[in-house]
């Protein structure tokens, strides 16, 4: 299992650059190079740990989201459970002993769509996990603007909620112990960058620097309220902008924090990305990124699309270099040993050596973990633990089917707790992919039993809290927003919305761009969309703004505000369920899809 941490330096050296025997690497290098990694000689070995997409999962993640997939030599695969920060913690400390250099960044997205016991608290509780697993800098990602700059500002800085205070008498929030870095992210009137652009890593001469941006599409994830008054710029020209700036101080080591990231070919975590060459086994956004970054970048650090890879594309001087992601929610870390030239003060890239490894749970608890989780589970219990509903079986959140069973109940109960005609008359209602973050699990996960929905499982299926909103849309604007989920913004990555009962269409994914709606397809309750005709439509907040690139649902009308997504999830499963009389699971179908 990979979840070891790699100490024999030749057995790594020997897979990287294509360089099949160690003497090949070590004939590479410059004369006088060190390989013990202990800072003697010309060259020493600086151990760069990294995650990202940690979303404040401190506690193991259920279900399929606390696995990851590995594949054996003989080409079987199996699952792994993996995750949970009192694992993770054991897993790093581990990984740093006899490493007299070690440095630990991540690549965003650690806060926001968090689990109850982090998010009702604002995640203050894993900005102090962070603290303690001795995290040295992260870059932001678009999570970390879900409830605005100034809020992202108090997690750094620390300080007590503004609206809901202390959470713990006489203890008052201190912030992240590390830099956020926000290099492409500035406000609009003064060019100014939002927080630090860089962070200069020092040990005993040894300096490596760091530039952490986020996509710059970030405002189409998040809700306008969260960016409003930030401009998000291009992620290749703000860090090539930064490698000179680090450069002119003298720093020619540098790393780059990312939070943008890739499809690798397979959702195995230890895939080979770089089969049959560098970088031919990963696409997605990253690639034309990694190409375009200045070659004085060392190694790329990177997430949001939760996939794990451990890659060598090659950058615009056609080099190979190391690009990174360890999946999300704390199931990997990625190790990549930079060996740093004394002499140059640069890193010697034919030897970087990346891999990532799994959080096992067969390890021993950091007991500074436990403790913490404790601590903040005995504030969250009275509304964690609250049964809000039953359920026969899992009601799931497969990944990469365009129709999930727990999308279609999160849709069922918004339209039904917005129809009445006092809460906005929703004649259909519509949901975001990305804003479903779990499914519901039957197995109890503590003393609950089996079946039963608590608030806090309720809590991490919705955890954004966003407002409901029923408005008027055409039935051409309907369809145009259909059309959207596989064109323009969504093309390449298509998000399929999930839709409420009645609501039926065919996807035909043989096409391409918006031919894949078959337009004469769409019906509401086995009638055809009128064209012309004005419906009533459920809908959260973020969509209605537009988010996700649905440009067509900003132009709604007649906007009535209900309540939260969560408040109306939680009413759907009281009035459907009993322990009696658990809920089902919803039937699929509402999508056809043609292969």
């Amino acid at each position: 299992m990979s979840a070891t941490p790699h100490r024999n330096r030749s057995r790594i050296l020997a897979a990287v650059a294509g360089l099949t025997t160690v003497g090949a690497l070590v004939a590479a290098m410059p004369a006088g190079a060190s390989e013990s990694g202990h800072g003697h000689g010309r060259t020493v070995d600086v151990q760069l740990l990294s995650f990202n997409d940690l979303h404040g999962n401190l506690e193991p993640p259920a279900g399929s989201a606390g696995r990851v997939t590995h594949t054996d030599e003989d080409g079987t695969t199996r699952t792994i459970d993996a995750g949970g920060v009192e694992y993770l913690a054991t897993h790093l400390r581990q990984a740093r002993e006899d490493h007299r250099y070690s440095v630990t960044a991540a690549a965003g997205d650690m806060v926001g769509a968090s689990p109850l016991l982090s998010g009702l608290f604002h995640d203050e509780p894993t900005v102090e996990a962070l603290n303690k697993l001795k995290l040295d800098v992260s870059s932001v990602g678009n999570h970390e603007f879900d409830e605005g700059a100034q809020e992202l500002a108090r997690l750094q800085n620390g300080g007590c909620h503004p609206t809901e205070g202390c959470y713990e008498k006489g203890k008052k929030f201190k912030g992240a112990d590390f830099p956020y870095l926000a290099a492409n992210v500035t406000k609009e009137k003064s060019g100014k960058p939002l927080l630090d652009p860089y962070f200069i890593w020092k040990k005993n001469g040894v300096r490596i620097g760091f530039i952490g941006v986020t996509l710059e599409g970030t405002p189409n994830i998040v809700s306008a309220e969260g960016v409003k008054g930030l401009k998000f710029g291009d992620e290749v020209e703000t860090i090539n902008k930064y490698t000179k700036v680090l450069e002119r101080k003298g720093v020619k080591s540098i790393v780059a924090l990312i939070h943008e990231g890739g499809a690798p070919a397979s959702a195995s975590y230890n895939y080979n990305c770089d089969s049959p060459g560098p970088g031919d086994g990963i696409s997605g956004p990253i690639v034309d990124i990694a190409k375009k970054v200045s070659p004085q970048v060392d190694a790329l650090v990177t997430g949001h699309t939760h996939q794990a890879y451990a890659c060598s594309i090659p950058d615009p001087s056609g080099k190979p270099r190391t690009v990174t992601s360890a999946a999300s929610f704390g199931k990997l870390y990625t190790d990549t040993t930079l060996t740093y030239d004394r002499r140059t003060n640069d890193v010697v890239r034919t030897a970087v050596a990346s891999a990532n490894h799994v959080v096992t749970r067969d390890v021993a608890k950091a007991p500074d973990m436990t403790k913490l989780i404790q601590r903040w589970n005995t504030l969250a219990a009275p509304i964690a633990s609250r049964p809000v509903g039953y359920i026969s079986a899992d009601i799931e959140n497969p990944a990469d089917v365009p129709e999930k069973p727990v999308g279609n109940l999160i849709a069922d109960a918004q339209l039904e707790g917005l129809a009445p005609a006092d809460k906005g008359g929703a004649q259909l209602a519509v949901m975001n992919p990305g804003g479903v973050r779990a499914g519901l699990v039957h197995k109890a996960a503590g003393g609950e039993g089996d079946g039963v929905v608590t608030y806090g499982e309720a809590f991490t299926v919705q955890p954004f809290t966003n407002m409901m909103n029923v408005v008027d849309l055409t039935g051409a604007q309907l369809v145009t927003m259909l059309q959207q989920q596989v064109s323009g913004a969504n093309q390449a990555a298509p998000k399929i919305l999930q839709v409420s009962r009645g609501f039926t269409y065919t996807l035909d994914m043989t096409k391409s761009g918006t031919d894949r709606i078959v337009t004469s397809s769409v019906k509401l309750n086995g009638e055809a969309l009128d064209p012309a005709k004005t419906y009533r439509v459920a809908m959260n907040e973020f969509l209605a703004g537009g988010g996700d690139g649905f440009a067509v649902l900003k132009e709604h009308k007649n906007k009535l505000v209900g309540a939260s997504d969560l408040d109306v999830l939680t009413a759907y499963l009281a009035a459907h369920s009993t322990a009696a009389s658990p809920l089902a699971p919803p039937a699929t179908g509402r999508i056809t899809v043609v292969k």
